[in-house]
């Protein structure tokens, strides 16, 4: 399926904006658009790990939604190839996640993604590294 396929750049931001897990996180898609995506996710208590700090799921969950915002919002379908995280630190309960996707490479149909989550105080929370594969234009 190509996102593109007879559909507006606001269709495809209102479909990657209605992901169900990124619903069920109460993540909102702050910007969305061709290779660029920021996700805000506030730290619940339910995702946290038992050391009282963001599980580490939690934030690739967050980077990830980024990821795959900023790398569909083009309208072409694009998919994991492989993905890396560095955790800097652990935020607390209460803490909102702030995921900044930028498109650093553009390949015919590999495009290479840096994400940066950062704290509420601007505090880098981990670094996530993502390679797609573009399905077609």
């Amino acid at each position: 399926m190509n996102l593109g396929d007879e559909a507006s750049q606001d269709q495809v931001k209102e479909k990657i904006t209605a992901d169900p897990f990124a619903r069920h996180l109460d993540m909102r898609f702050l910007e969305v658009r061709p290779g660029y995506a920021v996700v805000e996710m506030a730290v619940s208590d339910s995702l946290c790990n038992f050391l009282g700090g963001a599980h580490g799921a939690a934030i690739f969950a967050v980077a990830d939604a980024a990821f795959g915002a900023a790398s569909n919002a083009g309208g072409t379908t694009a998919v994991a190839l492989s993905v890396t995280i560095t955790y800097v630190q652990a935020p607390p309960p209460g803490a909102v996640l702030t995921a900044e996707a930028v498109e650093e490479t553009k390949g015919r149909r590999t495009r290479l993604y840096r994400v940066k989550v950062r704290d509420e105080k601007n505090n880098l929370i981990a670094v996530f590294e993502g390679l797609v594969y573009r399905k077609g234009e």
